[in-house]
């Protein structure tokens, strides 16, 4: 089968501010949920991602001392804010068409809810918007990637309350009046599906102060989803041309075995991530809620008002990440875990390769998600997230990453499958472009990029930037449209 992938294809590569830009303390920039992740190496990787799962209190004052001796990785990044310029021109030279990237919500708004913005933060991203457009990328942007202000954390109790809509709006609407001119593409918040699996970073709850952690949740996803329509009604007044999306984390879940109690399990828990896409691209929450809420104890508070409007602004595409695929049982005592498949956990899939840190590698199955949201929603979709964690070694000044091509070449086949298929894929941003801090281990030998970067887990090195084999491949690949693609 011939390759094809539309004309105006959008080839490029994804980051967010909260694992790439640093200077958390430059610009007037105030604390984020993510400034309070701290990396040990002498701990297990288990604790490593136990604290993306929950924070306590104790963390969240810890954090807050600035005389603290711990080793917080994102708030240094890979020093973006500093080398933004050498980085774009980097994603140029390799042909990006867009670049997906998120703006610091506490760049904007250092604790979130004062009146005014910053005007150092504002001019920040005024110049990497500039910057990409020299280079005729287009940037699309999440406004909220696990980046709320810490302050709403402590002093508001993060989205379970509701007067977080009115901070997260004035944010949305200053930056999109700020920008009308230059950003066509918005996404107001990342994997917001996420918020089942991490609420402190997703809305900000801190689960010890919530007896029905399950309410919070729920309770914050519903305020998200009001200030969605919201900031999808701002955008489509303000920049009428601009289309909107919603983003979720989209981990294909398959039944382990036939038996029917696996299947059944499998469409559960694959429904708690469809219900997030369900209520922003249908605009009306599913008939299935209503158990899944009476099974949680959830019972929603929802103001008069709230369901008109999100029904009446519904988002113009849908755009998720994919990393890996889930088998499912319902019965999982003696079976063997996939423990890296950190959204749902799962049972290890005996007909699958894995990562170092356990992921399961499933290139078919992103087609198969493909077929599976645009079946259900006919929107266009974007893939806004893939990638391959990996160790790399640096030999005589290269990097050879040919695990990293092989990965991304099967993933890019089956987007091409998907298109045949009649699926409307409108672009791909191939998560970590440059080596990032990662999200969930909070290290950075776990590296994604395809632009290397010289510094270790515990900060040393000198912060170079080097080409590593899967640049020129991607280069090539965006060059050719993909019509070279082999495996």
């Amino acid at each position: 089968m011939t390759n094809y992938f539309p004309e105006n294809f959008l080839w490029g590569g994804a980051t967010a501010a909260n694992q790439v830009e640093g200077g958390w303390n430059k610009g007037g920039k105030g604390l984020s949920v993510s400034d309070v992740y701290t990396f040990d190496p002498t701990l297990p990787q288990r604790n490593w991602t136990d604290q993306w799962h929950m924070m306590t209190h104790a963390q969240v004052e810890e954090a807050q001392n600035t005389n603290s001796k711990k080793l917080y990785p994102k708030r240094y990044g890979v020093d973006f804010y500093h080398r933004y310029k050498e980085d774009i021109a980097l994603f140029a030279e390799m042909g990006f068409k867009t670049y997906r990237m998120s703006i610091a919500w506490t760049r904007i708004f250092p604790k979130g809810d004062e009146l005014e913005p910053n005007e150092e933060g504002l001019n920040f991203y005024d110049r990497v918007f500039d910057e990409c457009l020299k280079y005729g990328i287009e940037p699309l942007v999440s406004l909220s990637h696990y980046e709320m202000p810490l302050y709403l954390v402590t002093e508001y109790g993060g989205w379970a309350n509701r007067k977080v809509i009115d901070f997260y709006v004035n944010f949305a609407k200053t930056v999109l009046e700020r920008y009308k001119s230059k950003v066509k593409y918005w996404i107001p918040f990342n994997e917001i599906n996420c918020v089942k699996h991490h609420p402190y970073v997703s809305v900000g709850i801190i689960e010890e102060n919530h007896p029905n952690i399950e309410q919070a949740k729920y309770q914050g996803a519903h305020h998200q989803f009001v200030a969605s329509a919201l900031t999808t009604k701002l955008c489509h007044e303000i920049i009428p041309k601009a289309k909107v999306g919603c983003m979720i984390s989209y981990q294909l879940l398959v039944p382990y075995s036939c038996n029917p109690d696996d299947v059944q399990k499998t469409v559960e828990n694959q429904r708690t991530s469809l219900f997030f896409t369900d209520v922003l691209s249908r605009g009306t929450y599913p008939f299935y809620a209503q158990r899944m809420f009476e099974e949680k104890g959830v019972h929603l508070k929802i103001e008069d008002g709230d369901l008109e409007l999100i029904h009446e602004n519904t988002v113009d595409f849908i755009s998720f990440s994919y990393y890996m695929s889930s088998a499912i049982s319902a019965h999982p005592e003696n079976l063997e875990g996939a423990e890296g498949n950190l959204i749902t956990g799962g049972i290890k899939n005996p007909y699958l390769e894995s990562s170092k840190w356990g992921w399961q590698i499933d290139p078919k199955g992103l087609r198969i998600a493909l077929n599976q949201l645009y079946d259900r929603y006919q929107k266009p979709l974007f893939v806004a997230e893939n990638g391959l964690g990996a160790e790399d070694i640096i030999e005589d000044g290269k990097i050879h990453d040919s695990y990293r091509i092989e990965y991304l070449e099967k993933h890019l086949k089956q987007i091409n499958e998907a298109l045949h298929d009649g699926v409307d894929v409108f672009g791909y941003t191939a998560w970590g472009c440059i080596d990032i801090i990662s999200a969930s281990t909070n290290q950075i030998s776990k590296r994604y990029g395809f632009i290397y970067v010289d510094v270790d887990d515990l900060g040393n090195g000198t912060y170079n930037r080097v080409k590593k084999d899967s640049f020129e491949w991607y280069q090539h690949i965006i060059k050719t449209n993909g019509e070279n693609l082999t495996s």
